[in-house]
């Protein structure tokens, strides 16, 4: 693939991380508009990545023409080959296509500052009243329809991602692995370390070695270990400079972290703190907030954004000037193959896991199929649907 071809008539050429004025606009009049759209996209951007993918595409190609296909097109592409969240990184991307620098950190803060805000007003919110009904009905309500979404988002990713016998074969060997209590991290990068290997070395008559006696390693031992600030922020880091995926990959993360490894959340919290982050526009990952809201108030709840979001920056910045190389790559490209299928394994891993805790009742399993109706054959917005969870969860309380 070649490098972005990008007209002159919209082409944002980059000198010394500053953004040419060929429209005529000084660099802060860019940044600025660059600050108005993501903001507004933040507070509009329901539905997921592909939602939100698509609602930029609209604006940055169709209407303000700062783009052209073929360079968007390159932007979404590298999105994959780095860790992080893909609808964020565009805001990222565009951001410095755009105005530079600035325009880099203004894209992604204020495409992910909205929903920041919104959480950590919710989890305010969680923290005080938790305790009432009417909240728990509502997150009773809204479980079990989280759980058909990311089942159906696991479908259409996994029909993608499974490309061949061997992707097939890694995917199942990584759920396996990680009901054996195998590190999620080693799984991911072993996952994509053996498909690479395999497909450019194989071929030449070379064996693979010295994968499979890595996946003996194990978890540490569960168990609640005391709370510090500094461990939440580096666990949120290390989460945000090592997940691929799709954006519900994140939960097998957090059940591994929070729930089984640290023991700081139970299963249910991990839950509602998902289910938050479905009910609020732009980017899954303000989980984080929500979380660390949960665990250690306003601070926790700044260390654990910055920690998970703070690698997207890192990678935009580096792999931008990349794009062309990482594409044409075929060893970049079988590995992204590997941990992406490794990373839906362990994404089936933990659905599975939750399934077993959160449909329980008569009343759960009715939820869940009505969403599954309404989701796959009437492709009703996954916003919608859990909205009508939460207020038939509540009803249902009232009821009573």
């Amino acid at each position: 693939m070649n490098a972005p071809n990008i007209s002159n008539e919209h082409n944002s050429s980059m000198n010394g991380g500053q953004a040419c004025p060929v429209d005529g606009l000084s660099l802060s009049q860019r940044v600025m508009e660059v600050a108005l759209l993501f903001l507004r996209l933040g507070l509009t951007a329901f539905g997921g990545p592909a939602a939100h993918i698509a609602m930029m595409h609209d604006e940055v190609v169709k209407r303000r023409k700062w783009l052209d296909d073929e360079h968007y097109l390159n932007l979404l592409g590298a999105t994959q080959f780095i860790p992080g969240p893909n609808s964020t990184e565009m805001a990222i991307h565009i951001g410095f296509v755009r105005a530079g620098w600035a325009g880099l950190i203004v894209g992604g803060v204020c495409f992910a500052l909205p929903a920041i805000l919104i959480v950590t007003a919710l989890a305010w919110a969680y923290v005080r009243y938790e305790s009432l009904p009417q909240i728990g009905s509502i997150l009773y309500g809204v479980k079990p329809v989280i759980l058909i979404i990311i089942a159906q988002a696991l479908w259409l990713l996994g029909r993608k991602a499974v490309k061949d016998t061997l992707t097939a074969i890694v995917g199942a060997a990584v759920i396996a692995f990680y009901f054996m209590g195998i590190n999620e991290i080693l799984l991911l990068f072993a996952g994509g370390a053996v498909i690479m290997f395999v497909r450019n070395l194989w071929r030449g008559g070379n064996t693979v070695k010295g994968f499979v006696p890595l996946l003996g390693l194990s978890l540490p031992a569960a168990g609640t270990v005391p709370f510090h600030f500094s461990t939440l922020f580096l666990t949120f880091l290390k989460i945000g400079s090592v997940w691929y995926g799709s954006g519900y990959v994140l939960l097998a993360f957090l059940q591994s972290d929070f729930v089984d490894r640290l023991g700081w959340l139970s299963s249910q919290q991990l839950m509602d703190a998902i289910a938050i982050g479905q009910v609020t526009p732009g980017p899954l990952f303000t989980t984080a907030t929500f979380i660390g809201y949960v665990l250690g108030g306003v601070k926790g709840a700044i260390l654990a954004t910055l920690g998970i979001f703070l690698p997207s920056f890192f990678f935009v910045a580096i792999s931008n000037p990349l794009i062309p190389k990482l594409r044409n790559s075929r060893w970049a490209g079988a590995l992204l193959d590997g941990v992406t299928v490794a990373s839906l394994g362990l994404m089936a891993a933990v659905t599975l896991q939750l399934g077993r805790q959160f449909l329980f009742d008569v009343q759960s399993l009715i939820v869940a199929v009505i969403s599954f109706v309404l989701l796959i054959r009437y492709k009703i917005n996954t916003t919608w649907l859990i909205l009508g969870a939460a207020a038939l969860g509540l009803f249902s309380r009232l009821w009573q």
